[in-house]
């Protein structure tokens, strides 16, 4: 079985498994702080475990990097690693809000740039996008692009929560300058609805992001044609580690970019 087949169906296992428990009594509780740094609620730990079992199961041997469970070395022989974030959007999944994904990627070696294969099940309904490295990118079989065209009304994805007043003072041009901004509470589908064209530019200057909330995102949006940039505008690549904290742009193409960092950028000016 191909690697994109395992992640589908581990993605598809996680959906059987918690589309009856989001938004119950049953999906918070609190199971300490997991090794991404979140309280971890029922609702992760049922995830995990599914794909946990899952891949013991059909004895993939590998190590999966887990939001909650740390690292876990299935193989003294591994093939790569699993990058999970079973529930992406913890909140949304337990208050209900029907916003909240699995992200699954594989990487052949320690970094960003390593990954092969992505995949994000919006957990709401069961919807899939699926990459795999120099195959394209898809959502539900057919295949997807970044929106790359003049839009008619131009979306700007931006994650703000719990940004700093300094943080928020630098985008507040963007904020001003467009109308239609927007953000849900998941990065990972955020960035899946991004890469089906939804979106024309997702912005997270934060630098809280972990490497388990964009590893599928991030081979989906290129393999959909779109751009990763890191806080300083070069080309996203980081560490596949615990400690790894990322700010990221990802823009359908050079002229929104140019716009957006002019934005950011005159306010920079303008604060110093």
């Amino acid at each position: 079985m191909e690697v994109i087949e395992i992640l589908r169906e581990a993605s598809k296992k996680i959906y059987e498994n918690v589309k009856e428990l989001a938004g119950t009594e049953h999906a918070a509780g609190n199971f300490g702080i997991g090794a991404g740094g979140d309280i971890s609620r029922n609702i992760d730990i049922v995830a995990e475990k599914t794909v946990l079992d899952y891949l013991k199961e059909i004895n993939f041997e590998c190590i999966v990097l887990g939001e909650e469970c740390g690292r876990v070395e299935l193989s003294n022989n591994s093939k790569g690693y699993i990058i999970m974030d079973a529930i992406d959007g913890s909140a949304n999944a337990v208050r209900g809000v029907p916003f909240f994904c699995s992200s699954l990627a594989f990487a052949t070696g320690s970094k960003l740039s390593f990954i092969t294969d992505g995949v994000i099940t919006d957990l709401s309904n069961g919807e899939m996008y699926w990459a795999s490295k120099n195959k394209g990118s898809f959502f539900n079989g057919g295949q997807i692009k970044v929106y790359d065209k003049e839009p008619i009304y131009k979306i700007i994805g931006i994650n703000t929560s719990g940004a700093s007043s300094e943080l928020m003072k630098r985008l507040s041009p963007v904020y001003e300058e467009h109308e239609h901004t927007r953000h849900f509470g998941a990065n990972a589908l955020e960035m899946a609805l991004f890469a089906r064209g939804v979106m024309d530019i997702f912005i997270d200057l934060r630098g809280k992001i972990r490497i388990q909330d964009i590893a599928a995102g991030y081979i989906i949006i290129k393999e959909a044609g779109g751009f990763l940039f890191d806080a300083d505008l070069n080309p996203l690549d980081a560490d596949l580690s615990y400690e790894t904290r990322i700010s990221f742009i990802a823009a359908s193409n050079q002229k929104i970019l140019d716009e957006i960092a002019l934005l950011i950028g005159q306010q920079l000016n303008n604060t110093n």
